[in-house]
């Protein structure tokens, strides 16, 4: 399966990583399907951010009322692994909710994206650029 991104808005989230060498940054998805349409960088709140991340809840639950009011969806999130590769973490794998969502994770200057299919599981998707 493949998941679709704008060359643009990929670009903007591999230099907010990049930008953040020594925390973990985040933020959502936004679209429909497999086309993700938008990025909305989220401030981290986790406790140790430099190996975590944790979405803003207030942000993630202005992101669903904008949706139920007709703005695009949350179709999931993206993070970085600013010392790693861009492929789950264990961490990554305790948090995934086997609910479909995409995962997009950034690190060592790429992006790979992750779909939730399981409790604890991920399969790879093709990021294609339009």
């Amino acid at each position: 399966m493949s998941v679709t991104i704008s060359s643009e808005v990929l670009q903007r989230m591999l230099a907010q990583a990049a930008a953040s060498p020594e925390a973990e940054i985040c933020g959502l998805l936004l679209g429909g399907g497999d086309r993700i349409e938008a990025a909305e960088a989220c401030a981290n709140v986790a406790t140790d951010p430099a190996r975590a991340f944790e979405i803003d809840p207030t942000a993630l639950f202005a992101a669903h009322r904008r949706a139920r009011s007709g703005g695009a969806a949350v179709i999931g999130h993206y993070h970085s692994h600013p010392s790693g590769s861009p492929i789950p973490s264990p961490r990554d794998a305790a948090q995934a909710m086997g609910d479909g969502a995409i995962w997009v994770i950034l690190g060592g200057g790429v992006a790979r994206a992750w779909r939730s299919v399981e409790l604890g599981g991920f399969v790879e998707e093709v990021i294609g650029c339009v």
